[in-house]
């Protein structure tokens, strides 16, 4: 739980209102025990006044019943039973004055009050005397505790359903399409939770539509651009022919391509993930962009061996060799491959903008007829779903092109 979380903040409200609540008592019992004491010290400080005015005759005995009426205190007569009180007692607090002496005694768990002249003692015990309780209070403390608690799990509960939207927008976030948040709840969590369900719903149909779409084009596509090829292979030799055949072949690459692109739009991801060399997909991806071996200088280590989707991964490669080639001065691409990272290197003009303009579907240069602006945009995604980097540079009037982290896809 982290500090931002909401259920750590409601937690630390929580907690700070039952150690507020904690001070409260200790505090209140403090004071509540203080004001108790204070009481009975009163009680007894107008007794034994009372009592020792009238021990040295300075008030009547009616005055003094008048004085201490409603007091309940009991005079202890038996000698025996006063001694061995007052040698066993706890002296709580003792005042002494010109004409006598009080004590408050403690024993077993009664209290008396002493009163001494110089020529008369008495010990009165105090029969309306009770020991200073916390029950009522730790009552009502322990009522607000369970308060507290009951309407903080109530809380914890109510939000619960957030932690399980979250994890279920992360799994959308990462691609998954087939979460579940629908809720019978009536809240507002709920609604939000079955407002983002149907919305996950409407993308996966909408999404459906588009795959279903675009395989439905790309089959129609291939019968008529198979029977053009053969048709255009039965020409005679000539330059008609070549362009015809050049044509077809260039349409299916478009579909190869399109299909890529559904691929890893789609959210399927990659399918065939397995070893190969990077010279090997490097040849292939020379031989999709159907380009001169002259227009190609390579420079790489032959041991490099990277896990990945072998179609995807030479589409990738063939579409930003395309691009250097085209967007080239001297029409020629030089590759260099190492462990970690392989550069696409064509002489050029540097971009008129930043890379990530061109990663958009179907953009292009002003003014460009070369391509259908989907080559950098193929390239990106591809490599994304390989965990890949893709940068640019220009330095010396060159263009950089990189596929960056390649050291990740290597076989354990």
């Amino acid at each position: 739980m982290t500090k931002s979380s909401i259920f750590y903040s409601i937690t630390f409200i929580f907690a700070i209102s039952i150690v507020s609540i904690f001070l409260a008592l200790l505090f209140l019992l403090e004071y509540d025990k203080q004001t108790y004491t204070e009481k009975l010290n009163i009680k007894y400080s107008i007794i034994a006044r009372a009592t020792l005015f009238h021990l040295n005759n300075f008030i009547t005995n009616e005055e003094l019943k008048k004085q201490v009426q409603g007091y309940q205190m009991r005079e202890i007569t038996d000698k025996t039973q006063q001694e061995h009180i007052i040698q066993n007692a706890q002296v709580i607090q003792k005042i002494s004055d010109r004409i006598g002496s009080s004590a408050i005694l403690r024993y077993e768990n009664d209290h008396y009050l002493q009163i001494e002249t110089k020529y008369s003692s008495l010990l009165l015990k105090d029969e309306d005397f009770q020991p200073y309780r916390y029950d009522l209070i730790k009552t009502i403390f322990g009522v607000v505790f369970t308060i507290i608690i009951i309407a903080y799990i109530l809380t914890i509960r109510k939000i619960k359903p957030l932690r399980k939207l979250k994890r279920q927008m992360d799994a959308f976030a990462k691609g998954n399409l087939s979460i579940n948040c629908k809720t019978d709840g009536e809240d507002e969590i709920s609604q939000v939770a079955n407002a983002f369900h149907n919305a996950v719903e409407q993308i996966n149909k909408l999404n459906q539509s588009r795959q279903l779409f675009l395989r439905n084009i790309m089959h129609e596509l291939k019968t008529p651009i198979t029977k053009g090829r053969i048709s255009a292979e039965m020409l005679e030799e000539g330059k008609q022919r070549t362009r015809l055949i050049g044509t077809f072949e260039k349409l299916e690459l478009l579909i190869n391509e399109f299909a890529s692109i559904e691929q890893i739009t789609s959210g399927e991801g990659l399918k065939n993930v397995k070893p190969y060399r990077l010279v090997d997909m490097l040849d292939e991806a020379i031989d999709l962009a159907m380009i001169s071996p002259t227009q190609i200088e390579i420079d790489g280590e032959e041991e490099i061996i990277l896990n990945v989707d072998f179609r995807l991964f030479t589409t990738a490669m063939k579409n930003v060799i395309d691009n250097g080639i085209k967007y080239s001065i001297d029409q020629k691409v030089r590759i260099v491959a190492r462990k970690t990272k392989m550069a696409f290197i064509s002489q050029g003009k540097p971009l008129k903008y930043e890379l990530a303009h061109y990663l958009e579907p179907f953009v292009q240069e002003n003014n460009s007829h070369h391509s259908f602006g989907l080559g950098l945009y193929i390239v990106h995604h591809i490599l994304k779903a390989h965990r890949l980097t893709f940068t640019y540079e220009h330095k010396d009037g060159y263009n950089y092109f990189n596929f960056e982290k390649l050291d990740t896809l290597e076989p354990n």
